[in-house]
């Protein structure tokens, strides 16, 4: 306490905590509530903003690689979505007549990477990030538009929502693959292309068809896989080379028996099993063309709306996840946001455009139609996964399934002894 000319104590005000910064994210799939989760553990405000009434699973199942899970281990969610691993023993990839063209096995996949693939319906996955979040933090029926991304060190970001403006010391845009952000932010980006395949998804019943191992088959322009989920039910999907916007008169369903009614079991059994309602349809559109950069000012893209990807090589959500990740990574507080967003972007662009091309390239071979260069691909398959090693189907995925987080943990300032255990081994 300071002494005053006439003696009287000077009063000096108590210090302030300094103010919790605060995020809006924008869109409630599994990459905005992954970066909302771990902005929270950070020490953040974080609302997410969701433009449907209620947050809703589209897109039936979604593969965790390794990566996938390593992210997830950063906001503790990781053991857990392990423990829902389903492919026991072996599997690989498939001929239309039910030839094994390549062949892996779950053992050597978690070898490989540290840890198994885990197919989970959407909805478990967007549910048990969703429960990480503070209560009030989402906001269904909020459709959000950015109306300034800000200026680092200068400026809040804004978005404004059917009751009002919010300002923000960091704004997230994970509003998918047509991101009205992405627009808002580089306007003169070409924006997404059509990968030249469509794809159908669904989940049936365990009684659709007998035991089998997991499998992609592929066959003349299309490709077809069967997946088991922990509960018993089978999660399906397909793809085919088709021109973009079309739709089957008769219905998806019957669309799929006319394609794949008569490849190997189980793929006729588990299309017939599926409801007529229950199939999904969906153009794939990717960024082919890389943003120059995953922020501006405030505001930063992720997950689809930064690097939409063709589904072939199944990373699309994990990529997001990973994003939610390293962006909290890069932002532990508000005070030089600027940096933390210019490391971010330096970090993710070139793994994820690499990601981009590497399956936008497997989206072209599964729409080889030529019986020669289905001959060729096949054998191709054939001879890279009969030699010794690991087969095609996991070295595909090296650099990329066995990426491992920062080893700081948001929730606690200390390293996560499951992440840390990892680093070491590396």
């Amino acid at each position: 306490m300071a002494i005053t000319s006439d003696s009287q104590p000077e009063l000096r005000p108590e210090p302030q905590p300094p103010s919790q910064p605060r995020a809006v994210v924008v869109g409630s799939g599994i990459g905005g509530l992954s970066a909302a989760v771990a902005l929270h553990q950070r020490g953040w405000q974080v609302t997410v903003l969701e433009r449907a009434v209620a947050v809703e699973a589209v897109g039936a199942g979604i593969g965790l690689a390794p990566n996938g899970h390593h992210a997830l281990d950063v906001i503790g969610l990781g053991e857990e979505i392990r423990e829902l691993a389903a492919w026991q023993g072996g599997g690989g990839m498939r001929s239309p007549s039910g030839r094994w063209l390549a062949r892996t096995n779950s053992s050597a996949a978690t070898e490989r990477f540290g840890g198994p693939l885990v197919l989970v319906h959407r909805a478990t996955l967007i549910d048990r990030i969703a429960a990480r979040l503070p209560g009030g933090a989402l906001r269904t029926g909020s459709p959000a538009t950015l109306v300034d991304p800000g200026v680092a060190g200068g400026r809040a970001a804004v978005v404004t929502t059917p009751d009002g403006d919010i300002e923000a010391d960091l704004v997230v845009g994970a509003d998918g693959v047509h991101s009205a952000m992405r627009r808002a932010l580089f306007p003169d980006h070409p924006g997404p292309a059509y990968a030249g395949i469509t794809t159908w998804r669904m989940v049936v019943p365990a009684t659709a068809a007998a035991s089998f191992a997991p499998h992609e088959t592929w066959g003349r322009g299309a490709l077809w896989g069967s997946q088991p989920l922990l509960d018993g039910r089978i999660y399906a999907y397909a793809a085919a080379a088709v021109p973009a916007g079309g739709h089957s008169p008769d219905g998806e369903k019957a669309e799929l028996l006319r394609r794949f009614g008569d490849w190997h079991s189980p793929v006729p059994e588990i299309v017939a099993a599926a409801g007529s309602d229950e199939v999904l349809r969906h153009d794939v559109h990717h960024l082919i063309t890389p943003l120059p950069a995953f922020h501006r000012g405030r505001t930063a893209l992720l997950g689809d709306a930064a690097h939409a990807m063709a589904p072939t090589m199944g990373q699309g959500g994990n990529q997001a996840i990973e994003d939610g990740i390293v962006l909290a990574h890069h932002l532990p507080d508000a005070g030089d946001i600027g940096t933390g967003l210019a490391a971010y972007s330096a970090e993710r662009l070139p793994r994820t455009t690499g990601i981009v091309r590497k399956s936008a390239r497997i989206a072209g071979l599964v729409s080889v139609r030529s019986a020669p260069g289905v001959a060729l691909r096949d054998t191709l398959m054939r001879l890279a996964g009969s030699g010794p090693g690991p087969g095609l189907a996991l070295r595909a995925f090296d650099g990329i399934a066995d990426w491992l987080p920062p080893q700081r943990t948001y929730a606690a300032g200390a390293p996560d002894p499951q992440v840390r255990d990892r680093q070491e081994q590396r």
